[in-house]
């Protein structure tokens, strides 16, 4: 198996299942209010500003991906657009999942070569660097996701 099928098989898993964590967004999310996703505990992120900032930064790989321009800045990747209903969360939640097939699916297309190229600019390092540390990025808010959910209804998995 290519590098690249096995980044593109690492970022599916971290979304949809089949990783080693045994722990995935579709799964931890599923039945995740509206109301659950905006609430604020502890002064932490809510879940709904993790979803859409882990998302912000698999849209800005899917851009290049796509041979668009590298437009992102770290401090709007925290700026989820208003969720004032289950059809705003349920939107956000589908895009996620559809930004996350496509990045797989683009992955597993690039040649191997192209890991050690430089991701658009040589102060940002390779593609590997950015697709994997994207990968890890994903698994880090996932697991704050994980403790904001059980921190909201104590007693769950």
């Amino acid at each position: 198996m290519s590098t690249t099928s096995q980044l593109a098989k690492h970022l599916h898993q971290v979304y949809f299942g089949g990783n080693w964590t045994v722990s995935t967004f579709k799964e931890h999310l599923k039945d995740v209010t509206w109301q659950q996703a905006t609430t604020q505990v502890h002064g932490f992120n809510s879940i709904a500003v993790l979803t859409y900032h882990s998302g912000y930064y698999i849209q800005i790989l899917l851009d290049v991906l796509n041979n668009k321009p590298l437009r992102g800045s770290d401090k709007d990747s925290f700026n989820v657009p208003p969720i004032n209903s289950q059809a705003d969360w349920d939107e956000l939640l589908n895009t996620t999942w559809q930004n996350a097939e496509e990045a797989a699916k683009l992955i597993e297309q690039l040649p191997d070569e192209k890991l050690a190229e430089n991701f658009v600019h040589e102060k940002y390092g390779t593609y590997y660097r950015n697709i994997a540390g994207t990968i890890e990025h994903l698994h880090y808010h996932l697991g704050q996701i994980v403790l904001i959910k059980k921190l909201l209804n104590p007693g769950t998995t």
